[in-house]
């Protein structure tokens, strides 16, 4: 496949570009729009994930909160925005989709994909992607142009679209997407590497670039150089995400047996480990830091450190002293937790101050998906039944969900936040809750479900969408205690095994259709 010419009109004549050869095999760039019809929520509620919780009726009127919400907000390809695929927007005040949001809207929406495909957002980040591998973080819909030019210091990352496509794809097995969106992908990275590095490999972004707009990690006060200035730093959560990035399309390269075509990622992966652990972890805090320009270790205690687990950056040890801050109140383990901010820090805002402390759903799931990663299985439910609790509390007091939380007042919104944010706000009510909660994870490409129990109220789910065309009935009756054995009831309509965990056993289930 080559690039049609008709494909740079979108640029100016006068932008140079160096290509690159994997935005050749991009199947996105002029593919044909895919219109479909909103539904309401009413039209497809029976093709939705049903769950309940006994005695936690808020909890489920929040979850289906977020889904109402979210059909609320889908919009469509047009001549004028030059898109692909129907999408979910971010409920912000930009006309537009951002690369951030989108990637952590995906996380709750696959649970929707025999309701609408939400995964699409993505497919028009891709389609508009430079012959260089460029991205931009945000589109507008209206006009399908790039909110940014390319080589400004706001204008792309994190580098985070390759997660949700591996979630995705551990969800459904689906090679065939998998293989389409790998060229992009790699194309991408191998543009952060060329433009987003200093000459000793270091990784650089901004306060927008990281998502993370105010968060006080620069040594300016304005908001405006919190947001836009990288102050010739290096960025601990970019380099991260760099590793966990390589690390995932080392992972998508094993299944379409394409590992041979990617060599340079595996060499970034050993270099950049080696260069994180050397100049941004430090030993005595047990805690990654942004580095200044003389690469001295900075003091403030990000969530996006939380990457490196992720990442896989460090040893078992390591581990146990850097998630431990999670468990410590003078840092992260607030009333709500996890603030953005430790709590230690001078700037920290207990009332939330956007990423200044505020509870976010995005770094939250971060988190709790870091904590799976390296076995934490106890902290992530701890974790995760603290955020969905307050969510739900909130919804309650004001019948939606909220952009981000108040860390340490009774359950509020954050200060500033916006209401019926879905956007991200669905994240804890739906992937939260059944992923941290209930304890469900899929493994499709292995047909296998495993099931963390550690709840002891009866719960379950009905519809449980796995694979491609797979529902699964689950229900697990009420326990006096956590040691006491499942009472579970499961019925599928696809072969696969599933796996009960409850404490210290694993009990293993061959469920036939």
């Amino acid at each position: 496949m080559t690039i049609r010419s008709e494909r740079y009109t979108r640029f100016s004549p006068l932008d140079p570009y160096n290509a690159n050869v994997w935005v050749n095999e991009n199947p996105f760039i002029n593919a044909h729009p895919v219109l479909l019809s909103r539904p309401q929520l009413d039209d497809v509620q029976t093709l939705l994930p049903d769950p309940f919780w006994a005695g936690h009726t808020d909890a489920i009127a929040c979850y289906w909160k977020v889904w109402e919400l979210a059909f609320q907000h889908i919009g469509q390809p047009t001549p004028e925005n030059g898109f692909v695929a129907p999408f979910i927007d971010t409920a912000f005040w930009y006309p537009g989709i951002f690369m951030w949001d989108s990637t952590f809207m995906m996380m709750f929406t696959r649970y929707g994909r025999r309701a609408f495909p939400f995964q699409g957002t993505l497919d028009n980040f891709y389609a508009k992607q430079h012959p260089d591998g460029f991205i931009s973080r945000q589109i507008n819909h209206q006009t399908g142009a790039d909110a940014f030019f390319r080589f400004d210091p706001v204008s792309t990352g994190p580098n985070i679209l390759g997660w949700s496509e591996w979630e995705y794809y551990r969800d459904t097995g689906d090679t065939e997407r998998l293989a389409r969106v790998f060229p992009a992908l790699v194309a991408y990275h191998q543009w952060l590497r060329r433009y987003h590095t200093w000459p000793d490999g270091g990784y650089w972004t901004t306060g927008w670039g990281c998502g993370m707009d105010n968060q006080p990690r620069v040594p300016f006060t304005s908001e405006a150089d919190l947001w836009m200035e990288h102050a010739h730093q290096v960025w601990a959560d970019a380099c991260l995400q760099q590793i966990f990035a390589a690390r995932l399309l080392g992972q998508m390269a094993a299944a379409l047996g394409r590992s041979a075509d990617i060599p340079d990622m595996a060499a970034e992966i050993e270099s950049l480990t080696e260069y994180v652990n050397c100049w941004l972890w430090d030993e005595t805090s047990a805690f990654y830091y942004d580095a200044d320009r003389e690469r001295r270790r900075l003091t403030t205690k990000s969530i996006g450190a939380y990457w490196a687990l992720l990442a896989r950056t460090l040893s078992d040890a390591q581990v146990r002293r850097f998630t431990a801050h999670l468990n410590d109140p003078a840092t992260f383990n607030r009333p709500h937790r996890v603030p953005s901010l430790s709590a230690d820090h001078p700037n920290y805002d207990p009332q939330g101050g956007y990423w200044m402390g505020g509870v976010w759903d995005p770094t939250n799931y971060m988190v709790l998906r870091g904590l799976t990663e390296v076995g934490q299985h106890g902290l992530a439910h701890e974790i995760g039944l603290n955020h969905v609790s307050n969510v739900t509390q909130v919804f309650k007091a004001t019948g939606t969900v909220w952009e981000n939380y108040a860390p340490d007042a009774a359950p509020r919104p954050g200060t500033p936040a916006k209401d019926d944010f879905v956007g991200w706000g669905g994240v804890g009510p739906v992937a939260g809750l059944l992923e941290y909660v209930f304890g469900l994870r899929a493994d499709a490409p292995n047909n296998t479900l495993t099931w963390d129990v550690r709840l002891t109220d009866a719960h379950g789910v009905r519809r449980y969408p796995f694979g491609r065309t797979g529902w699964i009935d689950l229900r697990c009756e009420r326990r006096d205690h956590t040691d006491e054995r499942p009472q579970i009831t499961a019925t599928s309509t696809v072969p696969l095994t599933l796996r009960v965990q409850w404490g210290d056993h694993v009990d293993t289930y061959d469920l036939q259709s």
